[in-house]
């Protein structure tokens, strides 16, 4: 299907790059906006969209994924991925590196690159992930956010536990380094520590705060050191907020997952292993703190994490299971729904899940709604709840920590490219994103 020569977006309610509100028009051409005002005439060739009611919002740009391609297809793919994305008002995502094969050559990014131009319905980038072996990869692979480091949570060739070897990472280039920060020296003696325990509740135990303190002090030590780009994933204890809080240079980021702003270690007791992930879930305070540091500025924005398995996969006894979760189709909602709570504001969401997100990677012409940025948008509904229903989701897994929570803010119309690519329930598959570019 070809775009359309224009799409005219009447009478939404826009929030604007300086945070303020106008009900008006916004005109989109060639995949960009090219006119917001009050009221905007016809033009011919025109695609209209009455907004009335609705808020129009930039689109969301998640900068935390794990969408299973090439590899584990299973769980997750591109194009279900991608479906799930459009659904949740999600227009760009960055992938993470662990697929099989993994994403540490040029040549398995070109693969992914390849693979989501043909598949994926919203735009894409992809992290090129750090082993003990693939400086020289670090260095020169592109187009790419940045370098993905795990710190612990993770086995093999991805597992980068040694400090020298991050040393030699953070020591040459320029690239930002984003880094899962859990110590996992700890990790593995605290396992041993909670060695057959089945409740899936230890799993807060054993990858502690202190776990997560101790990998987050020493990627901030090399951060400093050669001052270097530092990207903090999945900030999730208040320990680590009040760090940052007291030393948190200005060339180092930090996000944080509405699940760790949400949900806390009462989950286990709910869901169960549908609850598990990493890093795990913390304690209420721990949630609160993570608020404040939100809202304070101290954490930067707000990723997913969407690590989705199968039920099949997190119905087994702890600790066989694995670790993740699915959200890129509830993010938005969330966190509007908190928005309405007197949390935080719209404005401060449109930041958090756009803006603050496009400027620290350097994502060209996204993240606002003004004439020259990408037509990428959606528009939701601030007026009606609906309830998260397994039976309604996109997403291959078909589940969410979420379901049954009565939320506000879905999306109704999403909008990337100037394209209309999920509209009133449904999806339109004929829609493609594009690769992202990193200044």
């Amino acid at each position: 299907m070809s775009s359309p020569k224009s799409l005219l977006i009447r009478r939404a309610r826009i929030i604007l790059p300086n945070g303020e509100l106008m009900v008006g028009d916004v005109l989109t051409r060639d995949r960009q906006i090219v006119e917001v005002a009050p009221e905007i005439p016809q033009t011919t060739l025109v695609t209209e969209v009455d907004a009335e009611g609705l808020t129009l919002l930039p689109g969301v740009i998640d900068p935390q994924v794990h969408f299973r391609e090439p590899g584990l297809e299973h769980k997750e793919d591109l194009f279900t991925a991608s479906c799930a994305c459009a659904k949740g008002g999600v227009t760009s995502f960055l992938e993470m590196p662990n697929t099989r094969p993994l994403t540490t050559t040029q040549q398995a990014l070109d693969d992914k690159l390849e693979r989501a131009s043909h598949k994926s319905l919203v735009n894409y980038g992809f992290f090129i992930g750090a082993t003990a072996e693939n400086l020289p990869d670090l260095l020169l692979a592109k187009p790419t956010p940045g370098i993905k480091v795990f710190m612990g949570s993770m086995h093999g060739q991805l597992l980068i536990d040694g400090e020298t070897t991050l040393e030699a990472i953070f020591a040459k280039g320029d690239r930002l380094i984003a880094v899962h920060a859990e110590d996992q020296a700890r990790i593995n003696q605290r396992r041993q520590e909670f060695a057959n325990i089945h409740d899936p509740a230890v799993h807060s135990q054993i990858q502690d705060d202190r776990a997560a303190l101790l990998a987050t002090q020493l990627a901030l030590k090399l951060s400093q050191k050669y001052q270097r780009r530092l990207h903090i994933l999945h900030l999730s204890t208040a320990l680590e907020a009040d760090l940052l809080r007291q030393e948190k240079p200005s060339w180092v980021t930090a996000e944080v997952t509405p699940q760790h702003l949400l949900l806390n270690t009462s989950a286990y007791k709910e869901i169960g292993t549908l609850a598990q992930m990493n890093p795990p879930l913390r304690s209420p305070h721990d949630n609160e703190v993570l608020w404040q540091a939100l809202r304070d500025g101290v954490i930067d924005f707000i990723a997913t994490d969407h690590a989705p398995h199968t039920l099949e996969e997190k119905a087994q006894e702890y600790p066989n299971t694995p670790s993740g979760m699915p959200g890129v189709e509830t993010s938005l909602a969330l966190m509007l729904t908190a928005a309405m709570q007197g949390k935080c504001t719209v404005a401060q969401v449109v930041n958090w899940m756009s803006k603050a997100v496009a400027v620290a990677y350097g994502i060209p012409n996204k993240g606002a709604i003004a004439p020259g940025y990408d037509a990428d948008l959606v528009l939701v509904d601030l007026n009606t709840y609906h309830p998260v229903r397994r039976e309604e989701l996109l997403t291959k897994c078909h589940w969410s920590p979420f379901e049954g929570w009565n939320l506000i803010g879905w999306a109704k119309t999403t909008i990337v490219g100037g394209e209309i690519v999920y509209d009133k329930g449904q999806v339109n598959t004929q829609v493609r994103g594009q690769a992202l570019t990193f200044l």
